[in-house]
């Protein structure tokens, strides 16, 4: 048996490596193609601070031949004919930058583009590059969160973080204030992958929902797909958030140190090589913040001296590090490393903590005489978590995941093509006690092998990109075929529609444990390699967790300086993998199959002008599962989520800033309670003198309609003010003001059945922070 095991799984590789290989050989003959026209390639970067300016317009003066700059300013324009030619590259805030080239048959030129600031503001600059973005890619459920969307919002504790942004975009839910877990568009928090450039981080929120783990002040853009994403993203069955740093400060020594009562955090970064025009620059970047709610909290705040005397018991510690080669050609190698870590302990509950350690090297070449531009990663990311309550029981989980991926992309002036191998070694060690005191455990080893390829195509005004991803589980033996396909069509300059579908497949899964609060604990694990179950009580063909996606919609520029985005979706899942939780004996299986879809509606409406902006969403959604007895709502479907959030510069120059954001929220599933009683362990077996003991845990009867109550409606202002003083060019000071909960709303965080005790989210919590940036 472990013989035609080995055979199958060589058998399988064999047949990637053959799919790899001829992808390669489609590619060139493409390029075959294009043999007699010639390429202009490079960067475009800031003139003084070598920083690359993204979403950058250059052309050929008096041609059709266009593009727009990458997140790392790289530039290309390929199939154009032989001859001599003006280039420009223009961007609002920049002066034009205007040089000649001669384009000759065969040959790439490689024409980097210095630019420097003009007088003409810079805030106008996104809209328009924004705009050309939407009519050349479909980009269906997609939003890019750049830091200055972040800072728009009112900062909790006076620090804007992607945790609370994320909360603002269409089809995402929040659990709340305390728990820091997301869910979009029906997909579960282990069913979205949340990458930090490149890596897998498995919980990327702390437990005091307003923060994550990254550092607002270093990230260069966040990248949303709420679902329908292309084939170059795998082993997620629901959504992608795709989060990328930028680099350190190539020209001079700078940084900040920032305070509040919530945390403390700072960073450093400089040139290690200082960036010269033509030649290679080296620079580094450090970061890390700690909480201090766990000290501050109790004297400062009426409600957190209240809580049986301990404040609020959340601690936090970050730390990340990055060295970045930046050569003359535009090719970058990204040396970086991270250190996370969450504790709560509440000594009359329990004691949860977490850490996610990991690092890589992930890299973008650009071959001299090649049309081919190559990028890669090699890392790991570690995740440890634990579980201590008072009876004594532990519960842990650990997964250890080692990346490597080489991606592969050709550019031609009205197609792209890209694909790329993908290879994943993870390892899970999963211990795990349910309420009746079974335990369930896992120790697995497995290897995910994945290829894809991508293919755009503009025609006139329609633009195509079909997709293929195939998958190799090989602890489950499971080789999968997803195709996946985007569309857009413009309408007109203002009126576009889109729409995408594809398969999607994963194997790793999570649990829970019912007796955790508010399920700050989540293990992980891999597929069962045992028999599962399906409704029939047949074994199922595959163990993998599957879903389909389908969506439409359509976006529409109202003027200058408004956008309208309306999407309709609808997510299948015909199969996902569960921990049985109403395991009673060792005899019971430890997993089940569930079957469920998610369905609904997302609007967005967004207003961005010099000082103001103005970001308005709706969602209405139903997420439903079936565990083989009855359909149920899950516990986060949220029928309705509105979301207003605003920003103005009171002044010219930016110096004072008032922001405000506002949520609604439909109230939560919840299974209700039918009776009590006293729940005997039997811990003595046959010997335990239950007709005379009188016990004093008691347990609960649910209602056997799962989830068939609805908690009250969610709702919350949040206000700040900032204050900007500048002392030199490079150095001043930062004042916040913010206001959580402005008027002071009770929203219930979960109700103790055995106590009969409401405990609410967070209530109203002012705070004051300043930072001192150098």
């Amino acid at each position: 048996m472990h013989r035609i095991k080995f055979l199958l799984l060589r058998l399988n590789r064999v047949m990637m490596l053959k799919i790899f290989w001829s992808l390669i050989f489609t590619t060139g003959i493409i390029l075959v193609s294009f043999a007699q026209t010639g390429t202009i390639r490079g960067n475009i970067l800031d003139k003084n601070t070598g920083e690359p300016i993204i979403y950058c317009n250059v052309f050929l003066e008096g041609t059709n031949y266009a593009a727009s700059s990458d997140l790392n300013g790289f530039y290309i324009l390929a199939g154009i004919p032989p001859g001599q030619y003006n280039l420009k590259a223009s961007y609002i805030g920049y002066d034009t930058v205007m040089v000649a080239v001669q384009v000759r048959a065969n040959v790439i030129v490689a024409q980097p583009i210095y630019m420097s600031e003009s007088a003409v503001q810079l805030a106008e600059v996104n809209i328009s590059a924004a705009r050309e973005q939407a009519r050349t890619t479909v980009n269906i459920s997609q939003i890019s969160v750049s830091p200055k969307q972040i800072k728009a919002l009112p900062s909790a504790g006076g620090e804007a973080d992607i945790a609370q942004y994320l909360q603002v975009i269409p089809g995402i839910i929040s659990t709340g204030d305390q728990g820091g877990q997301i869910y979009i568009r029906g997909g579960a928090p282990v069913q979205n992958k949340i990458l930090l450039d490149g890596l897998n981080i498995y919980n990327p929120f702390h437990s005091i929902g307003f923060y994550s783990v990254f550092e607002t002040e270093l990230i260069r853009n966040v990248d949303v797909y709420t679902g329908g994403f292309g084939a170059e993203q795998g082993g997620r069955i629901s959504a992608i958030v795709d989060l990328k740093t930028r680099e350190g400060n190539k020209t001079r020594q700078s940084g900040f140190v920032s305070g509040g009562p919530f945390m403390v955090k700072g960073l450093v970064e400089g040139p290690l090589k200082k960036f010269r025009e033509g030649e290679t620059s080296i620079s580094y970047v450090f970061t890390g913040k700690k909480s201090l709610l766990e000290h501050t909290t109790k004297n400062l705040y009426t409600y957190a001296a209240d809580v049986d005397s301990i404040g609020l018991p959340f601690a936090f510690r970050d730390f990340y590090g990055k060295v970045s080669i930046n050569a003359a050609n535009g090719s970058r190698l990204n040396a970086f490393g991270f250190n996370f870590s969450d504790n709560y302990n509440n000594p009359l509950v329990a004691d949860i903590g977490w850490k996610n350690t990991g690092g890589g090297i992930n890299f973008g070449l650009i071959p001299t005489g090649s049309d081919m531009l190559i990028s890669g990663l090699i890392g790991f990311t570690t995740y440890t978590v634990s579980l201590d309550e008072k009876d004594g029981k532990p519960r842990k989980s650990d997964i250890d995941e080692i990346s490597a991926n080489i991606d592969f992309a050709f550019f031609n002036q009205k197609n792209e093509i890209k694909y790329g191998l993908e290879l994943k070694s993870i390892r899970t060690d999963f211990e795990f006690i349910n309420p009746f005191n079974i335990r369930l455990s896992q120790e697995q080893n497995t290897t995910e092998l994945g290829v894809y390829f991508k293919y755009k195509q503009i025609i006139g005004n329609l633009i195509l990109e079909p997709s293929f991803r195939t998958q190799y589980y090989s602890s489950l033996g499971a080789l999968t075929w997803e195709p996946r396909f985007g569309v857009k069509y413009n309408v007109s300059d203002n009126l576009r529609f889109k729409g995408a579908a594809g398969r999607y497949t994963q194997n790793v899964l999570s649990t829970s444990n019912e007796r955790d609060v508010v399920n700050l604990f989540s293990g992980f694990l891999s597929g069962p390699e045992s028999q599962v179950a399906g409704f029939d009580g047949l074994p199922v063909k595959n163990k993998l967790q599957i879903s389909h996606h389908a969506i439409a919609g359509f976006e529409y520029d109202l003027g200058k300086n408004i956008q309208i985005n309306l999407e309709g979706y609808y997510k299948d899942f015909p199969q996902l993998v569960v921990v049985n939780r109403n395991k009673l004996s060792l005899n019971d299986p430890n997993y089940s199959i569930e079957t469920g879809e998610a369905y609904g509606v997302d609007f967005s409406f967004k207003y961005e002008k010099k000082r103001l902006y103005v970001w308005a969403t709706y969602s209405h959604g139903y997420v439903k599962r079936n565990d083989g007895q009855q359909i149920y709502p899950t516990i986060f479907d949220r029928r309705h989520n509105v979301n207003f959030l605003t920003s103005y510069d009171l002044d010219s120059k930016g110096n004072w800033q008032m922001s405000a954001r506002w949520n609604l929220g439909s109230g939560f599933p919840f299974t209700k309670t039918q009776g009590f009683y006293n729940y005997q362990d039997f811990l003595g077996g046959v010997n335990s003198p239950f007709l005379t003991s009188n016990p004093e845990e008691l347990g609960i009867i649910y209602s056997e309609i799962r989830n068939g109550g609805r908690l009250p409606y969610y709702h919350r202002l949040d206000l700040s003010m900032t204050r900007k003083f500048k002392f030199t060019k490079h150095s001043g000071l930062e004042l916040n003001a913010s206001v959580t909960n402005v008027y002071d709303r009770p929203n219930i965080f979960y109700f103790d059945r055995v106590k009969y005790n409401r405990v609410n989210q967070l209530p109203i919590l002012p705070s004051l922070s300043a930072k001192l940036f150098f």
